[in-house]
């Protein structure tokens, strides 16, 4: 009953910020940030782009056709005039093969570099939908410390008219009621701007829509054996795969150098027309020439290897980058799985005596100071002790599914569930 009322009141005070709180499971949450972030949108272009580059590595040198007019413009001479149609087509042996497998492996890559992209979106999303869920149990908690002040004053207004309390006692609570109402309405901000924060994430663009998680912040511990977790994130962690791909590009990168080294070939075939000669010294029939020939450059550049060195220094440095990946997942991962494992022991801490404690001393306390056995100021840090571990408790609870979801971000499997 608590709950519900906690939610009608935030509901109430959103509300009067004219803006509409719409329900949103985690399942649907996640769904709305594969399909609408803006950001994931642009970079699952990047894939269409190395689609199209492939494409465009398909394709062939291009013939060049030639038409030449001659005359010797000298009339007296009457030497005559021609035309010539000539035909060539440069040929590479080796290039374009190469051109296209670099193309396919960059497309590869990119779409690696993509998926660990989401890789991270999702993990980031998710922690942006556990922080509005903390924000919101915090909310609760200022809530319900309020409402205990709030009422407490009210009585203590009551018992000073009766004469029970001194005027500073009544004054006091009040005074005490009035600081929490602030930092409830503080709560309240902080909690809109997680909610906002969903909106962003969603590719939302609706001011007046705020999304309200439906879920709880606690997820129950679980076991993990850490010799699964490394061998699963070597073999399938996104960024150690786009790593290996980029071995990969690096290896045609340089076959590509190589075969840039290649010597061309130009064949062409010309046709000529040769008009009549009606010089009287050399006098000759129109006529018809063909022309064929091969044209084969002399690569001297092929003495400069700059270009093939550079390139085998950076299949290098790939491999390099590859094995420096590598260890930096195992040691995320070996950093992430203790991390959990002392926050999984944490939460148990805290629900295996300290927040009922903390309850009971509380409940006590103002069970005493309504008979009059303690001080109010006892009251009160009975009060922001109870809060204080509250407070802790949920954060305890929000570290302990943030770092679940680090764990699995980092071994590479993915099965949270709010």
């Amino acid at each position: 009953m608590k709950l519900y009322i906690s939610i009608a009141c935030l509901c109430a005070t959103l509300t009067a910020s004219a803006q509409q709180i719409i329900p949103l499971s985690y399942h649907q949450y996640m769904e709305k940030v594969a399909e609408g972030n803006l950001e994931y949108a642009a970079e699952r272009l990047n894939v269409n782009v190395s689609e199209a580059e492939v494409t465009a590595a398909k394709v062939f040198n291009d013939p060049n056709l030639a038409v030449s007019y001659y005359n010797n413009e000298n009339n007296n001479l009457q030497m005559g005039e021609g035309v010539e149609v000539e035909l060539s087509k440069t040929f590479s042996f080796g290039k374009r093969g190469a051109g296209i497998a670099l193309a396919r492996s960059e497309s590869e890559l990119t779409k690696a570099l993509l998926a660990d992209y989401f890789r991270n979106l999702r993990a980031e999303a998710t922690v942006s939908y556990l922080e509005a869920l903390k924000q919101y149990e915090l909310y609760k908690v200022k809530e319900n410390a309020y409402e205990t002040i709030r009422q407490l004053a009210e009585s203590d207004s009551v018992r000073y008219r009766l004469g029970k309390i001194m005027e500073i006692d009544a004054t006091q609570s009040r005074l005490e009621a009035g600081i929490l109402h602030n930092e409830l309405l503080q709560a309240d901000a902080e909690l809109q701007n997680a909610f906002s924060n969903l909106n962003l994430l969603t590719g939302t663009l609706a001011h007046d829509t705020l999304f309200q998680p439906e879920a709880v912040l606690r997820i129950s511990p679980r076991e993990f054996v850490m010799a699964d977790l490394l061998s699963n994130a070597v073999e399938n962690r996104a960024d150690l795969v786009a790593a290996l791909k980029n071995k990969e590009v690096a290896s045609r990168a340089l076959k590509v150098a190589r075969r840039d080294r290649n010597t061309d070939v130009d064949l062409s075939i010309a046709v000529s027309r040769n008009a009549r000669v009606h010089n009287e010294e050399a006098p000759a029939p129109p006529f018809t020439g063909v022309t064929a020939g091969v044209a084969i450059p002399l690569k001297f550049s092929n003495f400069n290897k700059g270009t093939v060195r550079a390139a085998r220094f950076r299949e290098q440095q790939a491999e390099t980058q590859y094995q420096q990946a590598l260890l930096q997942v195992q040691t995320e991962v070996m950093q992430a799985y203790r991390s959990y494992q002392s926050f999984s022991k944490q939460v148990e801490h805290y629900e295996n005596g300290m927040l009922s404690q903390a309850r009971e001393v509380i409940d006590g306390k103002i069970y005493s100071y309504n008979r009059g056995e303690v001080s109010l100021l006892e009251v009160l840090d009975a009060q922001r002790t109870y809060d204080d571990v509250q407070a802790q408790y949920i954060e305890t609870l929000f570290n302990h599914s943030t770092a679940l979801v680090e764990l699995e971000k980092s071994a590479g499997v993915w099965d949270v569930e709010l």
